[in-house]
């Protein structure tokens, strides 16, 4: 059968494309283009349920030393605080000025390092006292804090990550935390473990699990399933308690902390 003349051309021309795009100066073969890496789907398995202040606007949550610390926020009642780790109750606090709005809260050796939101000071904790011994200067908003062993990881709501020196403060580097080649925003509070950062999507029952030195989310955690009251606020919190290998999650005016596994979701 004889090919009509403009389909001929057609195909002498698919031909020689193909040819170009396999040769040393042109565009990438098929087989030299990467797939995008997979994202681990979680889930929660709750091991243990503890209670939680109702009135805590809770913004940061870590253990450090087999003790549980928690920051909370809004304006005329930010605090620091210890509490119980097997009755949720607050065992001590240092209330914030009433212009400071408590956010995210790391621990380095011996101090609590708690972010504000809006007022561009971190407050620096002693932590046998819970007294502060420093304030440290940034420029934007402060959410979440976590250190992970060399630098101090923040989010400021946005899907950037700032490293910072942990003694100065100082900005060492920044990444842009993304999913499938999309930013991911509303990044909150954090948590460093094993190497990578959890961290909360503002918002919402999500919790990504990100390559610091990438950017990129390794695995989104679902934790929907977690109870809380119709009046309770968003998920944020999460701690990881290296003496049980869980992670106790809780949120903003939760009555209930949950001490949880993350598990291949069904």
């Amino acid at each position: 059968m004889t090919l009509p003349l403009k389909l001929t051309a057609a195909l002498v021309a698919v031909a020689l494309l193909l040819t170009a795009c396999g040769s040393d100066g042109g565009a990438p073969s098929v087989e030299t283009i990467e797939a995008a890496p997979a994202i681990a789907h979680l889930t929660v398995d709750v091991r243990n349920r503890v209670e939680h202040d109702s009135n805590a606007f809770t913004e940061g949550l870590v253990f450090a030393d087999g003790a549980l610390y928690e920051s909370t926020g809004k304006y005329g009642r930010s605090e620091l605080r210890q509490v119980a780790i097997n009755s949720g109750e607050v065992l001590r606090s240092t209330p914030l000025d009433a212009n400071l709005f408590g956010e995210g809260l790391a621990h380095v050796d011996d101090r609590l390092i708690q972010l504000t939101w809006k007022s561009g000071r971190a407050l620096v904790y002693d932590r046998a006292s819970l007294s502060v011994i420093e304030e440290l200067a940034y420029e934007g908003e402060g959410w979440g804090l976590c250190f992970d062993g060399d630098r101090l990881v923040m989010s400021d709501g946005s899907s950037t990550l700032t490293f910072r020196d942990p003694e100065s403060f100082d900005v060492l580097g920044t990444i842009d935390v993304s999913q499938a080649g999309s930013s991911v925003t509303l990044l909150n509070e954090l948590e460093c473990v094993d190497g990578s950062v959890y961290a909360n999507v503002w918002r919402t029952d999500r919790i990504v699990r990100i390559d610091p030195s990438t950017g990129q989310v390794e695995a989104e955690i679902d934790a929907a399933s977690l109870e809380r009251s119709p009046t309770a606020g968003v998920l944020n919190g999460i701690a990881y308690d290296p003496t049980t290998g869980l992670f106790r999650l809780t949120g903003k005016f939760w009555s209930s902390a949950y001490d949880v596994e993350f598990v291949e979701r069904e």
